[in-house]
């Protein structure tokens, strides 16, 4: 068990980072919760006990899509990717599929003794990380499909923010406000922009069986696409705003990081670079996190530090 740790902590800090991960997961629920709130107009925030168990089900529910991943890309892993943990020995998918059984089952226990009203929006997650895990029943003509195939897996983070949002208004019992739809299409949005973002490769960083969107578009068109989505995100972003009331000076500051991060996109289709390739991948991550703060974090913080 102890070898099992250890050979499990260097997997996750290569495929699934905790600590970074966590960070950015707390922020997501947090602002998911606090926009919420805002948008119904509700004064001060959720129970803490609440928040630290929705914290705990939103960072294991996306371990468990990381661990599923491992077993839909087994074999292109096994075939192109011979470094990464798996096909490399590190750990088996057997002791993955006990972790992920391990894990589901901490979920549904904490869930059944101190948040049950949560568990039918658990539930539809789970559903949905299932049909991705089978491909939807057309494994084939989905990987022939990469567009349609990652437009298709990236519901799983609206249906995380969806999970998310209920430890307000359902907890609450009330019903989601309306502006809650473009706070989730904005995490559509956004994990598009990271999933694109960190698959832009400069001209030697490509690879043979591995799916990037400069390979697939040129190194032009994949940092259009990226820069695109960015936009898009940045247009969501206000409309969501606008839902909080949040006024003017949200849009100016939506603009103004689109300007700041958008550079990056530029500079890629100038040169080519690895280091400017890294800079969109880090970019994406930025942008990502600063749009759940600036939407719901910062906001609700400002209103429990000053009321």
């Amino acid at each position: 068990m102890n070898k099992l740790f250890k050979r499990f902590w260097i997997y996750q800090k290569e495929r699934f980072p905790l600590i970074a991960n966590s960070i950015m997961i707390t922020a997501f629920t947090f602002s998911a919760i606090s926009y919420s709130r805002i948008c119904r107009g509700e004064t001060g925030f959720i129970d803490w006990s609440d928040f630290v168990i929705g914290i705990f089900a939103t960072i294991t529910l996306f371990l468990l899509v990381r661990i599923f991943d491992e077993f839909k890309d087994k074999e292109d892993d096994a075939k192109y990717r011979k470094y990464l943990p798996v096909p490399r020995g590190l750990i088996s998918l057997k002791e993955l599929k006990y972790i992920g059984f391990a894990v589901a089952t901490i979920q549904i226990a904490v869930l059944a003794v101190f948040q049950i009203e949560m568990f039918l929006l658990y539930a539809v997650v789970i559903a949905y990380l299932l049909l991705m895990r089978v491909e939807f029943f057309v494994p084939k003509w989905l990987k022939s499909k990469q567009m349609i195939y990652i437009t298709s897996h990236m519901f799983i983070i609206p249906l995380v923010d969806i999970y998310s949002s209920g430890l307000d208004w359902l907890l609450d019992g009330s019903k989601p406000h309306a502006g809650l739809l473009f706070f989730f299409a904005v995490s559509y949005s956004n994990g598009l922009l990271l999933e694109f973002g960190r698959k832009i490769r400069h001209p030697e960083g490509e690879e043979e069986g591995v799916v990037s969107y400069t390979g697939m578009y040129g190194t032009v068109g994949g940092a259009v696409l990226w820069i695109i989505t960015l936009f898009v995100t940045m247009i969501l972003s206000i409309v969501a705003s606008l839902y909080a009331g949040y006024g003017a000076l949200s849009y100016i500051i939506f603009i103004v990081f689109f300007l700041i991060f958008s550079t990056f996109g530029f500079l890629f289709i100038k040169k080519q670079t690895k280091k400017l390739s890294k800079l969109i991948e880090y970019a994406s991550a930025g942008w990502t996190l600063l749009m759940y703060l600036a939407l719901g974090g910062i906001p609700m913080l400002k209103n429990l530090i000053f009321s």
